[in-house]
């Protein structure tokens, strides 16, 4: 099937609940509460009030979750309303898209109770998602000839990868510790740079050029084939050896290149459109998170929790807030425009990353830290979930 005039493909008219009509609906829904709960319990367990009866270590559970839960449904909510514009093709609706919903449901259930059911168990349970997921987008990629965007599966496979290597390593496996975190972390930051250097340039040269400006995002060029050439090498040594002085001059150089072509998109005249603004501020935490990393190996003085943080709460929390919430009111028939809730949304978010970020560097304050950065998290989205889910559980709007 042709994609519609404007890269838009014509829908089947769709007659259940609107929650099943696109990908977007229930993931993004899911991805607010996950991240929104998973947290919430993850403090629990800091603070000595809950112990699941899992057989991951504490901290292996919560970098999963974030990535393999969170992050993961908000990567699928994305790619299934891409997919459509990219292929021309059907977008995946009602009992489909409900089996892949159940899936990654199933996986987010057996994950705190896998000391009951036995970690083979548990790991055919939990990767039984991203593995379907994979099944899809290759078929449909595949049979729109869309080969531009077939990366994409190797990407999905990596993270596939990701999530079995952290099974295995909690099963026993002889792994070094924390590879298949670093993998999923660094990827993530990876697909951030790729699909961030395509949308945050395009949405502000558009905002920008209806304001009358002249002086636009600069084209892809150098700048953006240096920092995503170095980023991509930083990420690769990160995962094989995350203590390396070669990754130290790696992540600087990558941060600077990041940092330049991240200057070059002109988000300093975005202030006046949070739902612009807020892209810039999520993409700004990868070449920080770069450079703490880098700095975090060259002195004691910088922990390497401040660049995971930098990288999790701060790239990947905000850049999946920031595109969750331009994409509902788009894809619902909503203005878009940021309203003051979801600006609130933004600040908590961004002020959570930061404070995690601080939590790092101040032992004596911690846990009052780091509850406070829960907090904000929290807030921010089961805000999304709050705000944005009426939206997405109901027909799209009337023009």
């Amino acid at each position: 099937m042709k994609a519609a005039s404007g890269g838009i493909p014509r829908y089947r008219k769709w007659k259940g609940p609107a929650i099943l009509e696109q990908g977007f609906r229930p993931f993004f829904l899911l991805a607010g509460l996950h991240a929104a709960l998973a947290l919430a319990l993850w403090i629990h367990v800091l603070a000595g009030d809950w112990t699941p009866p899992m057989h991951f270590p504490l901290l292996s559970w919560h970098a999963h979750e974030m990535i393999h839960g969170f992050a993961m449904a908000a990567v699928a909510g994305f790619m299934l309303t891409a997919i459509p514009n990219w292929t021309g093709r059907m977008p995946l609706q009602g009992l489909p898209l409900l089996v892949l919903v159940l899936l990654w449901g199933a996986g987010r259930i057996v994950m705190p109770f896998s000391a009951l059911t036995g970690a083979g168990v548990a790991a055919a349970v939990d990767l039984a998602f991203p593995l379907v997921f994979l099944a899809v987008v290759a078929r449909e990629i595949v049979a729109g000839r869309n080969w531009r965007n077939l990366p994409m599966t190797g990407a999905l496979t990596l993270l596939l990868a990701s999530n079995a290597l952290m099974h295995a390593e909690a099963a026993g496996a002889a792994i070094p510790p924390g590879t298949g975190a670093r993998l999923g972390l660094g990827l993530l930051v990876l697909l951030i740079s790729l699909v961030g250097g395509r949308i945050v340039p395009s949405f502000t040269r558009n905002w920008l050029a209806k304001r009358g400006e002249t002086k636009l995002p600069a084209s892809f060029g150098w700048t953006d084939r240096i920092a995503l050439g170095a980023t991509a090498a930083a990420i690769a040594v990160f995962v094989v050896a995350p203590e390396s002085a070669l990754l130290a001059w790696i992540a600087l150089a990558a941060a600077l290149a990041q940092a330049a072509r991240l200057v070059r998109w002109r988000g300093a005249a975005t202030g006046a459109e949070p739902l612009v603004a807020i892209l810039h501020l999520g993409y700004a935490f990868i070449p920080l998170g770069l450079a703490l990393l880098g700095f975090s190996i060259l002195t004691s003085a910088v922990p390497q929790a401040a660049a995971l943080h930098a990288f999790g709460a701060g790239a990947v929390g905000t850049m999946i807030l920031a595109v969750m919430t331009r994409a509902t009111l788009g894809h619902t028939g909503r203005a878009l425009r940021a309203d003051r809730a979801t600006v609130a949304l933004y600040a908590a978010i961004i002020l959570a990353a930061l404070t995690r970020i601080a939590a790092a560097f101040l032992p004596g304050m911690t846990m009052t830290l780091l509850v406070l950065s829960g907090a904000l998290w929290f807030a921010g989205f089961l805000g999304f979930a709050l705000v944005y889910g009426r939206y997405l559980a109901r027909p799209r709007a009337k023009a």
